[in-house]
Order: structure tokens, then sequence, then C-alpha cells
């Protein structure tokens, strides 16, 4: 290969993916092979096949998603949501441009509309030709496309969606403003009497303090919020935390029935995700954020 990305080191003619997490924690995967590379006006996209994690979306040398863990990811940030709201019919997923959340949304038969706004057709693209294993179930024809910044879309809907999924990626560039209040104050007037959103809240090992504080300016905004997790290998710590924000009451855990085709996600793992570890439940009650 003559010019390889600037992520991607070749050493003894093997190729490696190194993604900085952070100042004192470097991730690196073997790579097979780089089987798409673009620039697109907003990042740099690939997908590279990785020995252990097969076929991988990697943005700006970070991965996003994994053809061997992705559907953990994309099943409870669908699923849960879906499963708690009474009557899903109008669903917005902001980001999720791999198209694994979408999939996932149009296993419920009662939703009549799913629109998924991602800003980069560049990933769409990418996922669907070599991602067939995270993006395969988006040919749904529920599923409407927008490629456009999902900040202004959310600002200009009104009591439109039941449920609202923001599949973001980490908070630095363009994605920090699907943390802000402003964007979470969107989310709340886009949706409709009784509608709830979830978004991924990082990791409570590694970021914590991005977890604390969309959780605590979420419960700013609606009256109801909730916290869970799920195992997700591919991101740092492996434990990963999502957040929901209801304007209506949310059922006990045990109320909860989930009942579609899924590898991770079951009743039993969708009613339990929302038992947290003592020290989770210790940093939110410590930094305000109380259960």
């Amino acid at each position: 290969m003559e010019r390889l990305p600037k992520y991607i080191q070749c050493s003894q003619g093997t190729l490696w993916l190194t993604e900085d997490e952070r100042d004192h924690l470097k991730i690196s995967y073997r790579i097979k092979d780089i089987l798409f590379e673009e620039t697109s006006p907003y990042q740099h996209v690939m997908v590279l096949d990785s020995y252990d994690f097969g076929p991988m979306l990697v943005l700006d040398g970070v991965v996003q998603t994994t053809s061997i863990d992705g559907h953990i990811y994309n099943e409870m940030i669908a699923h849960v949501p879906l499963s708690i709201h009474p009557h899903p019919r109008r669903v917005l997923i902001i980001g999720g441009g791999d198209c694994g959340v979408a999939g996932e949304a149009a296993k419920y038969s009662e939703i009549e509309r799913i629109d998924l706004v991602e800003i980069d057709e560049t990933v769409v693209r990418a996922s669907r030709r070599y991602l067939p294993e995270i993006a395969g179930n988006a040919c749904d024809p529920r599923i409407c496309f927008h490629y456009q910044d999902g900040v202004k879309f959310a600002a200009q809907a009104r009591d439109a969606y039941d449920v609202i999924i923001v599949d973001s990626s980490d908070p630095v560039g363009p994605a920090r403003q699907l943390f802000e209040p402003g964007f979470y104050r969107s989310l709340y007037e886009a949706l409709n009497e009784g509608g709830l959103m979830v978004c991924q809240s990082q990791s409570p090992i590694f970021h914590a303090e991005v977890m604390t504080q969309s959780y605590a300016r979420i419960g700013r905004l609606f009256p109801h919020r909730r916290l869970y997790t799920a195992t997700v290998p591919t991101y740092p710590g492996g434990l990963w935390s999502f957040t929901i924000g209801s304007k209506r009451a949310l059922p006990a855990p045990e109320q909860i029935r989930f009942d579609k085709p899924a590898r991770y996600a079951s009743g039993e793992i969708v009613r339990r995700c929302f038992a947290l570890p003592a020290f989770l439940r210790e940093m939110l009650e410590k930094d305000g954020a109380a259960l």
C-alpha cells in the first residue's frame, strides 16, 4: 500500500489502527485490510477489516462500531426506549449513520415512520456497502434518510415524535452540540405529549463527568429520567451508559416487556439493565443527580 491513512501504522508488514482514547490510553487493533477510505466534507471515514472485531467503522481514527459487537449497542439504545413507550409510531434517530439503530427500530410493526438524520452521507453509504451485519435491515421503506445537521433538524420539530434516539459519537468537534442543554431542550419540544428520548451517555469509568453532566441536564428538562448500562467490548472500559428522559412516568423495570428477535437484548436484560452498580449510583448521587 503506497500511502497509509495517518491513523494506520505498518509494523513488519502488519497493519495496526491505534486509537488515542485519552492522554494516557491508546487502543490498538490489528488490521487485515482497509475496505473503504474517504474524506468527506465532515470527517475522515474508514471501514477496516480487523482480526478480532471484524469489519469496523472508523471516523477520524476513532472506532464507532464493529461487526462483532455493534449489535449490543444498537439493540440496547433502541429496544429499551421502544419497549418502554406504550405506542411508538413516529421515531427520530439523530446520528446513527451505520443504520444499526434504524434496523432495530424497524422490528416494531406499529412504528409508522423512522426519520434518520445523519449529517454525513458517506457514513451511510460505506456502512450499507461494507457493514451488512450492522446495516443490513436498513432497507425498510419506513426509514427516511435526512442528510443534514441533527441539531438544526431537532430545533425545527415540534410535538412530532413519540421516541427520539440520539446515537451520537463522542462529545468532541461537531458532536459536542449533541450534549448541550439547548439541544436537549429541542428534543423536549420535538417530542409529543408522553414522548421520551434516549442518548448514549458515555463510559462511567472513563467519561464520568460527561455521563453525570448529561444525566443532570436531562433531569432539568424532563420530569422523569433513568440511567441504564450495557457491556460493549469495543468501547473503552466495556461498561457503557445510556440516559432516558421522559415526559410521562416510566414503568417499573419489572413491568417492561420485550419480545423482539435480538442477539443481546432479551426480556431479562432489558428489565435488569436499570440495576446499577453501587459505585455508579453513588456517583450520580454525589454529583447531585440523585436517582
